[in-house]
């Protein structure tokens, strides 16, 4: 394969630092140090998230991706460091921080896997809404095995026949005396099939969003059943599947809220949702400007470092600007969402589609830097710009995140 160069080059590039070796030495150029603005309380655990990234993620996100090993012992680690519900209140075992501290927190384990960081997200998603929705009861039956990660929980929204509108879901839940049962079906569900806990949006009233509410359903329900685990272009630490209701019976006290509720609780859900996915793509693109960099500095061509070249000069500085506006834009969102600022949900939608369109766009650029040497899975860069793609479609598509802000703009 000519475009593989020679091997003796070859040779020379594959000696060159592998991505844990550069994200263990940390090298951070001022102009895009993650760590600017942030309280010294802000550094000390994103330093914590790094370090976990740099030695218990980055050396085997590759296995993980290659054999689509779902690294549980590692996400449970993580869990004792507080990051199975960051924004958990703490009476339930929670870490009870705040919005933005938890975007420095998944945008710094990003740079070591962002698939499995992408499913922390999620699940800090669903501890978070059983944690804000639920009765004492249910936060003290579910929050602490989550926030632990003895249990892991998805979040089921998304149906065959209803993506983007999402208020069109059939999946229905007919009340019967104390129980509901539960028949339809859910689509490409994040651990779908090897997780405990299921937050389903389902339908108890008439059509549209106020016909909706949100039960908790526990791995084992008779008629609770999974399709086949998906075949996806990234995000292969995570499995993905359809989950399946059939007739199951679900106690009306796993109802989170009210009946009704449902589709508010799953928009609430999600703006939080968003900042945590545009802040996994901050940690990719954030760890593909650093590949990029210091693949700069090795690679020779017509007798010099490709960093000798002006025009790939100007595109890292594109790259790195991109990077921090994407990241100020994210946080200034996730402090709106701490806040609840009238505009935070507007913000959020912002954030998500500046930031996964423009950390795709790093992490694509990145890999064409590379050549060749970039469309090879040897190569770290390939796998965080295959990760991050689909973070320009969940959690609401970023077309979906124009209307959003479009119809705050446009609203009397």
């Amino acid at each position: 394969m000519a475009w593989r160069g020679c091997s003796r080059l070859g040779a020379q590039l594959r000696r060159s630092p592998s991505w844990p070796q550069v994200l263990g030495r940390r090298r951070i150029v001022s102009c895009i140090d993650p760590s600017a603005g942030l309280t010294e309380e802000q550094k000390e655990f994103q330093k914590v998230a790094f370090d976990f990234a740099a030695k218990e993620m980055a050396p085997h996100m590759a296995e993980w991706d290659e054999k689509e090993i779902c690294p549980v012992e590692t996400m449970q680690k993580a869990a004792q460091l507080g990051f199975g519900g960051i924004y958990v209140k703490p009476d339930v075992g929670g870490s009870g921080l705040s919005r933005l501290d938890t975007s420095v927190i998944f945008e710094a384990l990003s740079t070591g896997c962002t698939s499995t960081t992408a499913y922390l997200s999620i699940h800090n998603m669903c501890a978070w809404m059983i944690d804000t929705f639920g009765n004492e009861e249910q936060r003290h039956k579910f929050c602490p095995s989550l926030c632990s990660m003895e249990k892991f929980a998805s979040y089921c929204l998304t149906e065959p026949g209803s993506g983007s509108d999402a208020a069109s879901l059939i999946t229905s839940a007919k009340r019967k005396g104390d129980t509901y049962v539960l028949n339809g079906s859910k689509a490409f569900i994040s651990g779908g099939g090897d997780t405990d806990v299921y937050v389903v949006m389902c339908r108890t009233g008439g059509s549209g969003p106020k016909g909706i509410s949100c039960l908790v359903l526990e791995k084992g329900t008779p008629g609770l059943s999974f399709g086949k685990k998906e075949r996806k272009v990234g995000w292969n630490s995570q499995p993905t599947r359809a989950v399946i209701f059939e007739d199951c019976a679900v106690p009306v006290t796993s109802r989170l809220g009210a009946e009704g509720q449902g589709f508010s609780i799953a928009m609430k859900g999600l703006n939080g949702g968003r900042i945590n996915i545009a802040s996994c793509s901050l940690g990719a693109a954030h760890a593909s400007v650093l590949l990029a960099q210091d693949h700069l500095t090795i690679r020779k061509q017509f007798g010099e470092p490709l960093a000798s070249n002006q025009y790939l000069q100007f595109r890292l500085a594109e790259m790195a600007t991109r990077l921090v506006a994407a990241r100020l834009m994210v946080r200034n969102a996730a402090q709106a969402l701490q806040e609840e600022r009238e505009d935070a949900i507007a913000l959020c939608a912002m954030a998500k589609l500046f930031a996964t369109d423009e950390c795709f766009t790093i992490c694509n650029q990145a890999l064409q830097m590379h050549g060749g040497y970039g469309y090879l899975k040897d190569y770290a860069v390939q796998q965080f710009m295959r990760d991050i793609r689909v973070h320009q479609i969940l959690e609401g598509t970023n077309e979906v995140m124009r209307m959003i802000v479009a119809k705050s703009l446009l609203q009397e």
